[in-house]
């Protein structure tokens, strides 16, 4: 895979199911190099798989789709382009099953983020942005540089790749889907208010709000109901824990959602839990907090009559599990070396979308493969192998070799998080570098997800001693085999990936020819302060303590080090790249920096088409000039 083979990808995205069970509609995205862009549309294919999918919109980028309950509608997103080739915002329209035109609902200013039906298929419920008066384009020739100056009272005021919070709190909506129909807002105050969803039977709508005294000073996020127009609001949760995609059970007397402990957000197991509309019993956990954790992105749960569907991390599988409504053990559904990113059942029609180290994603109903997107895709293989330090410990990882006998130069790639996993599924990361004729080791040393909660919480105090041990064991490992030449590696990594990536070539001079540090966190102290999440997270996971930054090692870097940074990038600030660089040039040492302009932190995902293409030869031209 080359840079620019990232175009070719087709990446299929949360299946909706037909109420009658016999259609499956999912968006499926991909890079436009030419408009510099992205663009998905929806795909529709029968559900027995007597037809392959064929494309339903032609849109610019159509995606979310959910179809009515009586499946006369499909719902979806809808983002327009102009003929000028600008974006508009996101907003709500709807396409008759029958045949005929998409029609828009909404005109948000600031557009339109998630949305759930009605019952009744008359009504939905939506979330969008509301600008305070005289922001965001809401005075005619008043753009951003010209706005007032904005007051600041909570620690939790700004969000990376979105900006500034509290002059545009998400509010609730509902509009009737008939023509020529007014939205009524439902909500009030200056709180967020996200994830909502409608009872079975009608009559109530839940989400999820920060609405007590001290909100957006701590992580509390309490699940709420009202009456369909807003009266009658309750918390059913207590104020005590962070709480996220509620769903009703089909009885309607419970609400299921996952969350977790608000005072121990930081690499934690996020599980399920289950809580009575009424109020009549304490909310209580479903999932076992030490085994299973809801997995990102795609971790939607999806309560049946017989239990929740939930999708469990696990060793760098995604499998589906069944989690009795009591707590008991779960029914193991799906596993095996793939992940599940999306899934919807209706009756006994189960679609998932399921990816591997092969394929960027494919449909699934049942076992039956419905779609062939990744027809074609040459890929490298993963070889799963397992590192142990020098206490025993085991540390899973893999490793992607490129064509030929070898001996190949190595390049260990480190995650960000640090609670997330590498796993069973083409990454294009690993893909493009073996293509480029390097061996790339990647792995879950402590600190990820996928191993049970223990194995993330490991690091807490120590990231860079524990982290770093477990990584250089999963390196020698792999350097075991002939093919890979030990002398001739290199280091990168992003977000906390680049975190280790600093610290080890500080701490480990002697073991790499190279290092790429990117948007990384190289000083806690000014990380606390200035990252959108470093109010909570510095303490939660360095416990505050700045000596063992990776910058305090700087002085020990012998290796060229290349450090790439977003000038917008909001979650790890520019200043942590600025610092590093500063440090060791001082001194004389071997050192660049690449800055992207208009980027934030998630450059390498979801950041424009030609900058990502730019990141990977640079990536690629420094290993090739030092390793």
């Amino acid at each position: 895979m080359k840079p620019l083979d990232i175009a070719t990808a087709r990446i299929p995205g949360r299946p909706a199911v037909s109420p009658s069970g016999d259609t499956v509609v999912l968006p499926l995205s991909q890079i436009d190099l030419d408009a510099d862009d992205y663009t998905s549309h929806l795909w529709i294919a029968p559900a027995d798989g007597s037809a392959p999918p064929r494309r339903l919109t032609g849109g610019w980028r159509d995606g979310a789709p959910k179809y009515s309950p009586d499946g006369a509608w499909v719902g979806f997103i809808r983002t327009v382009r102009d003929d000028d080739g600008e974006t508009g915002k996101s907003q709500l329209w709807v396409l008759p099953t029958a045949g005929g035109e998409a029609r828009k609902l909404t005109d948000e200013k600031l557009g339109v983020g998630e949305f759930a039906w009605a019952p009744d298929s008359a009504r939905i419920a939506y979330v969008a942005r509301v600008p305070e008066e005289g922001r965001y384009g809401t005075k005619a020739k008043v753009d951003a540089g010209k706005e007032p100056p904005r007051r600041i009272t909570k620690l939790s005021y700004h969000v990376d790749d979105l900006g500034y919070l509290l002059d545009r709190p998400r509010h609730v909506f509902v509009t009737a889907v008939a023509e020529g129909a007014e939205p009524t807002k439902i909500t009030d105050g200056p709180y967020d208010h996200s994830d909502v969803v409608w009872s079975p039977a009608g009559g109530l709508l839940a989400f999820v709000a920060a609405r007590h005294e001290t909100y957006n000073d701590d992580l509390v996020a309490d699940l709420w109901v009202c009456a369909e127009d807003g009266s009658d609001l309750r918390a059913v949760t207590d104020g005590t824990m962070w709480s996220g995609g509620p769903q009703f059970t089909p009885d309607g007397t419970g609400l299921c959602f996952h969350g977790g402990d608000a005072e121990e957000a930081i690499v934690s197991n996020v599980g399920i839990w289950y809580a009575p509309v009424d109020g009549s019993a304490p909310v209580r956990r479903i999932t076992d907090e030490e085994k299973y954790h809801l997995a990102y992105p795609g971790g939607d749960i999806q309560p049946l009559d017989d239990g929740v569907l939930f999708l469990n991390e696990q060793r760098g599988a995604v499998e589906m599990l069944l989690f009795p409504y009591d707590g008991g053990e779960p029914t193991v559904l799906s596993d095996g070396e793939r992940q599940i990113i999306g899934y919807h059942r209706v009756g006994d029609t189960l679609a998932t979308v399921v990816v591997d180290a092969g394929s960027w994603g494919e449909l699934y109903v049942g076992d039956r493969k419905l779609s062939s997107w990744s027809e074609g895709v040459e890929s490298f293989p993963m070889e799963e192998i397992t590192g142990s330090t020098s206490d025993g410990y085991p540390v899973h990882g893999w490793v992607v070799r490129p064509a030929g006998g070898g001996p190949h130069p190595v390049l260990l790639m480190i995650h960000g998080g640090p609670f997330t996993q590498y796993g069973w599924r083409l990454f294009d990361e690993a893909q493009v570098l073996a293509a480029a004729g390097y061996a790339v080791v990647m792995g879950n040393p402590r600190g990820s997800s996928g191993y049970g909660q223990a194995h993330g919480r490991a690091v807490i105090g120590d990231v860079g001693a524990v982290c770093g041990a477990d990584l250089i064991a999963l390196l020698d490992q792999a350097l075991k085999a002939d093919d890979l030449d030990g002398s001739r590696v290199g280091v990168l990594g992003g977000s906390h990936g680049g975190f280790m990536t600093t610290w080890l070539a500080g701490n480990h001079p002697d073991r790499f020819k190279a290092a790429i540090s990117e948007r990384a966190v190289n000083a806690i102290d000014s990380f606390t302060g200035s990252s959108d999440i470093g109010w909570f997270f510095s303490d939660g996971l360095y416990n505050g303590d700045a000596t063992k930054s990776p910058l305090a090692y700087a002085d020990a870097i012998t290796a060229p080090m290349l450090i790439i940074h977003s000038e917008q990038d909001w979650r790890c600030p520019v200043e942590q790249a600025q610092r590093l660089f500063v440090a060791l040039k001082r001194r004389g040492a071997t050192v660049e920096m690449l800055l992207f302009p208009g980027e934030g932190h998630e450059l390498s995902r979801t950041g424009l088409p030609s900058h990502r293409v730019a990141r990977f030869e640079a990536i690629i031209e420094w290993f090739d000039r030092w390793v």
